[in-house]
């Protein structure tokens, strides 16, 4: 399953680099996300609960950054289970960040995503659109922890 979109937020580029590799971030931007530490300069330890229709799940998986090119670019593959071996799922994912007119800096992103298990029962269709409410309420969220980092530097 391919998900992929793009966003605009209004930041400079390093600074949203920086805030966007901090586990301490990604811990706090993205919804269901119980653990996300770093184990190394390029790979993370994360358990993260989501709910699509009547199933719940906590995946816990590794990411591991397999290219890095600051602040433009990066790739990532992870892979993990549910904790109650509901199911599986393996991810690549690629993320480019580029300037735009006005200090606003488009995010773009694609992740093609294996999963198994309970969850991949639903289809595309459905994990796709839980996938763009997730992009959403992790957009919103980085916005106003830009906010606070920007006036409190």
């Amino acid at each position: 399953m391919i998900i992929e979109g793009k966003f605009t937020l209004k930041a400079p580029i390093q600074l949203l680099w920086d805030t966007m590799l901090d586990p301490e971030t990604l811990r706090s931007c993205i919804p269901g996300a119980e653990k996300i530490d770093r184990l190394d300069e390029k790979t993370y330890d994360c358990v993260i609960k989501q709910k699509v229709g009547p199933i719940s799940v906590r995946f816990k998986f590794k990411n591991t950054l397999t290219k890095i090119e600051p602040p433009n670019h990066v790739e990532m593959e992870g892979e993990g289970e549910d904790i109650s071996k509901a199911g599986r799922f393996t991810q690549r994912t690629t993320i480019d960040l580029r300037e735009k007119e006005g200090g606003e800096v488009e995010i773009s992103y694609q992740c093609n995503a294996n999963i198994v298990g309970k969850l991949a029962m639903f289809g595309d269709r459905i994990l796709k659109a839980k996938a763009k409410k997730l992009e959403a309420d992790f957009t919103a969220a980085l916005k106003e922890k830009l906010k606070s980092v920007v006036s409190n530097p």
